[in-house]
């Protein structure tokens, strides 16, 4: 009872320890995959930083020119030549103006959120897209007061931007320059509108210092610092093409091909730990299971070894009672037998005196039975011919086969087994006496005898009644018998026989009728 309730703690702790590994990997994964999220989220925010880094470097009174920027954007889109994206891991880049519209895009812009869609990360099955204001991407250098940034279209740009027309680049002035757009850079939105224009200033060059301190000069003036295809823009228009292209937000969606990649690697591999542990687990339950049924045999074998010597003390004592009774049965069976010899004795006391002697050879036979089933069988092996031993076991049951006018027959292959003579006489002398006594008058008994591979068997078949399948196993437990006058010890007295030389006997059907005695596992010699 002990050792089960030990084993149960045993196989709870297992169970227990299994539940912690397996807690152990979960939280172990989710913290990986919270690490690669990060890694990802590391990345786009080195992205975003070059990016503001890249506009910085490419403004000009706070703004950017839009042929500029977007061969910039491409090359971390689709060049993939930079230390800040894996291939294939950025899909697209868009730049956000205040209302949540797109000013520029370079990708799949079918990724770009809609304007109603707020600041942060949105993970979907394929792609993750991070939105981000421009201030919080660091577009701004430090100790800037003033952030707005715009992206101004070139002039191929501008085609249908405003009025659904062209417009035309102004024709450059004798003695001036000409504008290109890689001259050419906007000022900042209050400066359009408001510093006054100078002819001989269309280009972008630094503005004259300003006449009677600062005034403006003229106010039908365009702004100084205008792009010169924009020019022909008023006032109003200009201010609107601004509005709409204030940088407010900065959208990045890149591949989760390679985070979902590690992801489920790393899943695999806590799989792989879980199986291990598992298989841990089972291999030390198995291991104590082992253990514990080992004590339990060995406890059960004590068990039995002390059980074992109390019957063989019993055993020996009821040996020694059985011979010490003999005794006193020959006396009465010898004194009986004066009682039946006397001159003057009636015939009513020879007659009890006859069944005095009968029933004293009754209770002997019985004794002597038990005590052959009780003795010790120490087996002292010597070459024995089964032929001749059969022979002279037949000779002395002689009496009892003419009795009957039993026919028996001796076949097989002369074989010679290694065995204990004395022994081996007499358990077949118990197997043909009971195949004797299961027959009536005449009768048919066989002794056959043969060799498989380095193994001989013995058969003694008989055309009797035979022996029910329920009862083949019971007829060599001692005192049990089919017969009126059987004592029930003498197939006992067999199968201690065979047991003891290491063989094997078995009762089997003798077709069409009868029973047959297999002894099998005799070992050939010579």
């Amino acid at each position: 009872m002990d050792l089960s309730r030990r084993s149960t703690t045993i196989y709870g702790l297992l169970l227990a320890v299994w539940v912690l590994v397996l807690g152990w990997q979960v939280e172990e994964h989710v913290r990986f995959r919270e690490a690669a999220k990060t890694e990802l989220r590391g990345r786009a925010g080195a992205i975003a930083t070059f990016l503001s880094a890249t506009i910085r470097g490419q403004r000009w009174r706070n703004a950017v020119i839009q042929d500029r920027l977007e061969p910039v954007l491409d090359l971390l889109v689709n060049g993939r030549t930079n230390e800040l994206v894996r291939p294939s891991e950025l899909v697209a880049i868009t730049l956000l103006n205040s209302a949540g519209d797109p000013v520029v895009s370079v990708g799949d812009t079918n990724l770009a959120p809609p304007a109603a869609m707020p600041e942060g990360e949105y993970w979907g099955p394929k792609v993750v897209t991070f939105v981000n204001p421009v201030y919080g991407v660091s577009i701004a250098a430090e100790g800037e007061t003033n952030n707005s940034i715009i992206v101004l279209p070139g002039r191929r740009d501008l085609t249908n931007e405003m009025h659904g027309r062209d417009f035309p680049r102004p024709e450059p002035q004798a003695g001036l320059p000409s504008t290109n757009s890689a001259e050419n850079a906007p000022s900042p939105g209050s400066n359009f509108d408001r510093e006054p224009h100078d002819p001989q200033h269309d280009s972008m060059g630094p503005p004259p210092p300003p006449d009677d301190g600062g005034e403006p000069r003229g106010p039908g003036r365009r702004g100084r610092g205008r792009p010169p295809w924009m020019n022909r823009m008023s006032d109003d228009e200009f201010k609107a093409l601004i509005t709409k292209r204030e940088l407010h937000g900065l959208v990045l969606a890149m591949s989760t091909e390679k985070y979902r990649g590690v992801v489920v690697n790393d899943l695999w591999l806590r799989f792989v730990i879980l199986f291990f542990a598992g298989i841990s687990a089972a291999g030390f339950g198995l291991a104590w299971r082992t253990v514990s049924r080992t004590s339990e045999l060995q406890i059960r074998l004590v068990r039995a070894s002390e059980l074992n010597t109390h019957l063989r003390e019993m055993n020996l004592a009821a040996a020694g009672l059985a011979h010490e009774t003999r005794n006193p049965l020959n006396i009465i069976r010898g004194m009986a037998q004066m009682l039946s010899r006397q001159a003057d004795a009636t015939p009513e006391i020879k007659e009890k005196s006859h069944a005095i002697v009968n029933e004293t050879d009754k209770v002997t036979a019985q004794l002597n039975e038990f005590i052959n089933y009780s003795r010790p069988r120490e087996i002292r092996r010597a070459t024995l011919p089964l032929h001749p031993a059969i022979q002279e076991v037949v000779r002395a049951l002689n009496y009892d086969i003419e009795e009957k006018k039993v026919k028996l027959e001796v076949k097989g292959e002369p074989v010679t087994i290694e065995a204990d003579e004395q022994l081996f006489r007499q358990m077949l002398f118990n197997l043909l006496l009971n195949a004797v006594q299961a027959l009536d008058t005449g009768g048919e008994i066989q002794v056959v005898t043969g060799r498989k591979a380095a193994e001989a068997f013995l058969e003694v078949r008989d055309n009797g009644q035979g022996v029910p399948l329920e009862r083949r196993k019971e007829i060599f437990k001692p005192y049990f018998t089919t017969h009126q006058k059987g004592t029930g010890l003498g197939l006992a007295v067999v199968q201690q026989i065979v047991l003891a030389h290491g063989w094997e006997i078995e009762c089997l059907s003798n077709e069409p009728k009868g029973a047959v005695f297999r002894i099998t596992h005799l070992t050939v010699t010579g």
